[in-house]
């Protein structure tokens, strides 16, 4: 029997409702009545110290904050910059079981820990290696959320407050991969470039924000600021809805949520007064400049927020705003000679001239109206349909959006109105407004310049819509090339990628020149995201999208269909040029239409419509080919029968007739379909999708790369393949640990996604030298620092103080793998230029450490003489990038050819190693040999080895002159301290054979060639036996494994 204490009555049913609905059904899964008592008092305690935090974060109560931060610090051990953001009490399922513990949410790690029945249960998945991400539900877990991280699955459930939790979770997620991966999206988003400044609050705030800005088509900067449910007077209607009031620094935003899909966006440089209004009802007054008055009640603390918005309009009507304001109408009016507005300088007179004031469909398709025929006759009735529409519901930006509007859309919108309400429904209006004059002055800097970007928009120019006349002459064609290089210019991480070519086209039709540069704006920025940069992460994202979508509204065809890429493959093109590359011209612009006005939605849903419209015949295909047949002849069927443009431009009447096997399908009736049958996808929902699948598609990229680099690099080391893949995966966490707690670490800049795939992700020195230490066999070494320094001396070809991976995989397979000659022989280049270099610490209680510091230091150098010629010939081999972040592909590729190309290193090409590099490559010898069961054998056969090759070099010193005095190379040889004293007694021994010569000393320099040490060291059984003495690289990775992070934590 259980009692519980509460305020009343229905909080306690409310608490035992959630106990029974989350924790009652899972206690079957328990196999004694003590194991259920002790998991239900665990999950009671847990649940009353995460209502007692509430949804704290450590602004609010700093106590418990850090009494939840020494426990994750305790528990996990992580580096002390680890960022705990929030934390919460739930379950994780260890198979069928649940165990009660801490989900731990940091800026780079998920992390949970449960001690439950003296069991100890401890999780640490990086936010980087996390596939999937969801919120789910079966007949155990009631709402759960699921993780998979490297192919295997975890699940958190019975959390309080799991909405929020998933929230914060799919933050950190993406805040992850953008850092990690997408580079090119992140580096313009300042507000997370420092890991240390993410709080709880902030990435709730920000989720809030995005959503906001995204749902109503309003600039990214924008934040949301407050959020209050109320009613809005609807007076073509004569009801209040009911929904929620969005207020960010320059907008007032409103949509309903009782289904009548209404919505309004108010931007305050439009706002004329702020009035209360019914005290009684809590009214608020808010009246614009085309004479609306937006009245909302229900408004909980109307009163202060009348004084904000009075407040928030005084500072908007600055008379600064006021110009920019004006300035901004009078660009998005009908008059040409808004441009000669007041005085100007010479440039910008002469941008005048240039910048095209004119939509080219007013151009080359004037409307005639005396002669009507019925399609233009039809094309008044819908601006009559619309002109009543603006004046029940406004005119402009501020105008009331509802069910109606879509409808009219749905049926498409004239052609005298198109480019006007594109600008409207996609948010550009607000860019330009905010922008004034802003295209001028860009088309002024970009116009002349000449980068790869510029290079491919001449190329594709002439293909962009090449059958319309307006792009047959210069007029189409200037303005065609002017948006697109002012794009490149202001975007150059976009710059230009194939398919804004044809979307462009189309907007110059229907939209003045500098509107339709704004639009594509909105599209490429806003709308489209990520989509037309290197890797089209936002048009795959969709793809992935798309097909969830076919498996749950066409199941039949996912079943018939083996491989689902299939409808990536085919429907890409649909998805990047918003269907215009596959539909003909006149009923394209339809389906732009609703893409405007619903976003990327239009697109999924016009999509599964066409898939299902051929469904029939795409069950009875064999192989792809044959669907892609009967899809192109399915678009070569879409006509649009209203069209008002004439046969010469209509791209669908110009087919043959003999095609008549494929009945003719009406662009209206198919979108109308679309909307009807798949009403139900929402925004919301897609969005979600849209996180989720973002995730996927990026791991899916990163392991498209990993299996291109690892075929390649199979090839040259003896490593199996599964060897290969864990030192590829160690070699790129190396690369993410030195990312995780550095502000704006210059080492992101070592992955770039645009290179071929060996070259994406580099390492430098430090990263090596941990590297080396984790796996090298030669780890124990006391000089173990310098030798990894002149291991990635010599690996650091072109001289950039980086290495991929294939060179660090080569490298390693030398070290296990390689025979005695080859183990030599790289031990041989590591003391001799390049790679070799004086090393010499600071610090000299270090001993043979080197600082980070002085190991980069020691990278950098320069080196002499053969080094010189080296660094100059790989430095010419080395691809250069050209224009803006683009590779010369034509250099990589000789490059790969040299290098198929290039024979077996002879080591009679090797140069000889002097004194000073002789002495040091003996003390590494010595290092090597410290440790080992033969350790005593192998000092005295150092011992003989050098004295043989020192004989060796003084008898042929003499033989070469005899008469010329030489210095005896014996003297100056160093026996190390470490060396057992009765292998230095030999030494001794053998030296002093030798001092005779000692009276013939000079000031010659002596050296040894690798054949030389070579032959010497054969003599010696106990030096073959250490060199070819296996080594086990799989014990050394799961070592690395384990000590990866910790290696971090101690640096």
């Amino acid at each position: 029997m259980s009692n519980s204490t509460r305020s009343s009555r229905e909080e306690i049913t409310e608490h035992w409702d959630w106990l029974e609905h989350n924790v009652m059904k899972t206690l079957s899964v328990f196999d004694s009545n003590e194991d259920i008592t002790s998991f239900v008092q665990g999950k009671i305690r847990g649940l009353i110290a995460e209502e007692g935090k509430g949804s704290f974060v450590k602004e609010d109560d700093p106590e418990k904050f850090r009494e939840g931060l020494m426990k994750f610090e305790k528990c996990f051990g992580l580096p002390e910059q680890e960022k705990l953001v929030t934390y919460y009490s739930c379950s994780y399922w260890k198979g069928r079981v649940p165990c009660q513990g801490w989900l731990y949410l940091s800026t780079n790690f998920l992390s949970f820990y449960s001690f439950l029945l003296g069991a100890e249960i401890k999780l640490t998945i990086s936010w980087d290696e996390i596939s999937k991400l969801e919120k789910t539900s079966n007949v155990i877990l009631t709402e759960s959320i699921h993780v998979c991280s490297r192919g295997e699955d975890h699940y958190f459930s019975m959390f309080l407050h799991i909405s929020e939790t998933f929230l914060l979770m799919e933050q950190l997620a993406n805040y992850a991969v953008r850092r990690l991966f997408d580079k090119e999206t992140f580096e313009n988003d300042l507000v997370l470039h420092d890991p240390l400044q993410i709080t709880k609050r902030g990435l709730e705030s920000r989720a809030h924000s995005e959503q906001f800005s995204a749902f109503f088509r309003l600039p990214k900067e924008e934040t949301l600021k407050e959020v209050h449910e109320c009613f809005l007077w609807v007076p073509f209607s004569h009801y209040n809805t009911h929904g929620k009031m969005c207020i960010s620094e320059n907008y007032i935003c409103f949509a309903s949520q009782d289904g009548s899909l209404c919505s309004v966006i108010i931007p305050l440089r439009e706002v004329t007064g702020v009035d209360k209004t019914d005290p009684a009802n809590r009214g608020v007054s808010i009246s614009t400049k085309g004479k609306t008055a937006f009245r909302f009640t229900e408004v909980r603390d109307f009163e202060q927020l009348v004084a904000k918005l009075r407040m928030k309009c005084n500072a908007t009507s600055s008379p600064q705003h006021i110009i920019n304001t004006e300035v901004a109408a009078s660009s998005a009016s009908d008059s040409p000679k808004d441009f000669d507005a007041g005085p100007s300088k010479m440039g910008q007179r002469d941008n005048s001239k240039t910048v095209s004031t004119e939509a080219l469909m007013t151009v080359y398709h004037p409307q005639d109206a005396e002669n009507l025929d019925s399609k233009m006759l039809k094309e008044k009735m819908k601006e009559q349909s619309w002109n009543i529409l603006f004046v029940e519901r406004g005119h402009g930006v501020s105008m009331f959006r509802t069910k109606k509007t879509r409808d009219l859309v749905v049926r498409g919108i004239p052609e005298a109105l198109r480019g006007e309400l594109w600008l409207l429904f996609s948010g550009a209006v607000n860019d330009m407004a905010s922008n004034p004059g802003y295209y001028t002055e860009l088309v002024e800097k970009s116009l002349g310049t000449c980068t790869l970007a510029t290079d491919e928009i001449e190329r594709d120019l002439r293909r962009s819509l090449p059958e319309h006349p307006a792009f047959q002459s210069d007029t189409g064609i200037s303005a065609l090339r002017r948006v697109l290089t002012a794009y490149a210019y202001r975007n150059p991480q976009i710059g230009y990628c194939q398919a804004m070519n044809i979307l462009t086209s189309v907007l110059l039709l229907y939209a003045k020149e500098e509107e339709a540069f704004w639009l594509l704006v909105a599209v490429c920025e806003r709308m489209l995201p990520d989509y037309f940069n290197r890797r089209i992460i936002g048009a795959l994202v969709d793809q992935a999208v798309f097909e969830e979508l076919i498996r749950v509204h066409l199941p039949q065809l996912t079943d018939h269909m083996m491989d689902m890429t299939f409808f990536s493959s085919v429907s890409l093109s649909w998805f990047l040029t918003l269907f215009i590359s596959v539909l003909p011209i006149e009923s394209a612009v339809n389906v732009v239409d609703c893409f405007f006005y619903d976003g990327i939605k239009a697109i999924l849903q016009l999509g599964l419509a066409v898939l299902e419209y051929n469904m029939e015949k795409l069950l009875t295909c064999k192989d792809d080919a044959e669907a892609v047949t009967v899809l192109n002849r399915f678009f070569d069927s879409v006509t649009n029968k209203d069209s008002p443009l004439p046969p010469a431009v209509q791209q669908g009447s110009n087919l043959s007739d003999t095609k008549s096997d494929h009945p003719k399908v009406d662009i209206t009736d198919l979108i109308r379909e679309a909307n009807e049958r798949y009403d139900d996808i929402r925004y919301e929902d897609v969005e979600s999708m849209r996180c989720r699948n973002r995730l996927y598609v990026i791991q899916t990229l990163e392991a498209t790369t990993k299996q291109n680099v690892l075929r390649v690099v199979s090839q040259d080391v003896k490593f199996s393949p599964s060897d290969l893949e864990e030192l590829y995966e160690l070699f790129k966490k190396e690369h993410f640990l030195s990312c995780y707690w550095i502000v704006n670490s210059p080492v992101l800049q070592h992955h770039d996604a645009s290179l071929p795939y060996l070259d994406q992700y580099r390492i430098d020195c430090q990263q090596f030298r941990v590297l080396c230490h984790l796996l090298s066999p030669w780890s124990h070494c006391a000089n173990r620092d310098s030798l990894a320094l002149w291991t990635f001396r010599l690996l650091d070809e072109s001289s950039d103080c980086l290495i991929n991976f294939k060179q660090f995989a080569c490298v390693l397979d030398t070290m296990y793998n390689g025979s005695f000659t080859d183990k030599l022989k790289l031990l041989f280049k590591l003391h001799i230029p390049p790679a070799f270099t004086e090393v010499e610490s600071l610090s000299p209680s270090k001993g043979g450490d080197l600082s980070k510091e002085e190991l980069i230091h020691f990278s950098q150098l320069s080196v002499s003489s053969v080094g010189d010629s080296l660094e100059s010939d790989s430095l010419k081999s080395s691809p250069e990038k050209v224009g803006k972040g683009k590779v010369d592909i034509q250099a990589y590729l000789k490059q790969w050819q040299d290098e198929l190309l290039k024979k077996e290193e002879n080591i009679k090409d090797l140069p000889r190693m002097n004194q000073s590099q002789f002495i040091q490559f003996s003390k590494t010898l010595y290092n090597l040999f410290h440790g080992d069961p033969e350790e005593e054998l192998l000092y005295r056969a150092i011992a003989v080895v050098t004295s043989l090759l020192l004989k060796m070099e003084e008898v042929g010193r003499r033989l070469q002159s005899p008469t010329s005095p030489v210095k005896s190379p014996v003297a100056v040889v160093e026996v190390p301290a470490e060396i057992p004293r009765k292998a230095q007694e030999e030494s001794s021994s053998e030296q002093t054979e030798g001092s005779r010569a000692q009276s013939l000393r000079g000031n010659h320099e002596w050296s040894f060639a690798f054949e030389q040490i070579l032959a010497s060291l054969l003599n010696e059984p106990a030096f073959v036996r250490f060199f070819e003495k296996p080594h086990d690289i799989k014990v050394k990775i799961e070592s690395a494994k384990n000590l990866q992070l910790k290696a971090r934590t101690r640096m």
